[in-house]
């Protein structure tokens, strides 16, 4: 699974013709969470000639792990999770990752770790408290493993849509993934690549790192495209853009 989705993610990354994704669960629930005999295997049995040895190899496959899913926020592509049912665990750690977050009305969250006696380590942790923006809210969850439904989901601000059912919330994944296809994929890239560089560092940073961007980027042709079609009352999907 770890090198699958790295490899997964760093091909459309490099797929012009892909301009947003969509992650939903194929089964009766999003994710139950990594499999606990699997997480014995890769971590458990970690061999060396000592401690340090030991725990140097250890890193190495945290890290991994934590590629698994950093891959997708780095990928410039919008990523887009539909969540229905339980979201265990790692499913949190994914979701995460991704920029934007929908639910079903039967979904609920857990951030499982702290019951099988170790700390969320490839995601969580980092991500969550900027994406509810309460930390009392995050440590509360992190520290009692209680789940989250997807009222509270909403409220707190871990997903901006409810649907009724997966069906629906399929459709609206979709729909709102064509919205973004047909967009400049110049300006949503852009945008993407722009909005994490400005969560992790300070406004005026954020500032000049976007003026850099977009001294190269105003110069694409999709602002003439755009601007003519707003001009002529056309919305973005009458516009043929260019891969980028």
């Amino acid at each position: 699974f770890r090198r699958e989705m790295v490899e997964c993610f760093q091909d459309i990354a490099q797929d012009s013709s892909t301009r947003a994704v969509v992650i939903a669960g194929a089964g009766s629930v999003f994710t139950a969470g990594i499999d606990l005999s699997d997480l014995g295997r890769e971590f458990l049995a970690v061999e060396g000639e000592d401690t340090a040895r030991r725990a140097w190899k250890l890193r190495q496959k945290i890290q991994e792990f934590q590629e698994t899913f950093s891959v997708l926020e780095k990928c410039p592509k919008p990523v887009i999770a539909a969540v229905h049912g339980a979201c265990i665990g790692a499913g949190v750690d994914l979701i995460s990752a991704c920029d934007i977050r929908y639910c079903s009305e039967d979904a609920w969250f857990q951030v499982k770790e702290v019951d099988i006696g170790l700390a969320a380590d490839v995601g969580t942790l980092q991500r969550l408290p900027k994406i509810l923006g309460s930390q009392s809210l995050v440590n509360e969850l992190a520290f009692t493993a209680r789940k989250l439904l997807a009222p509270e989901a909403l409220t707190c601000g871990l997903v901006s849509r409810v649907f009724p059912d997966k069906e629906t919330l399929l459709d609206g994944a979709l729909d709102l993934a064509s919205a973004i296809a047909a967009r400049s994929p110049v300006a949503v890239q852009g945008t993407k690549v722009n909005l994490l560089f400005s969560r992790d560092h300070p406004v005026s940073d954020g500032l000049r790192f976007m003026a850099t961007w977009n001294m190269a980027m105003l110069q694409t042709e999709d602002v003439l495209k755009s601007a003519q079609a707003a001009l002529e009352k056309r919305g973005p999907e009458s516009v043929t853009f260019a891969k980028l």
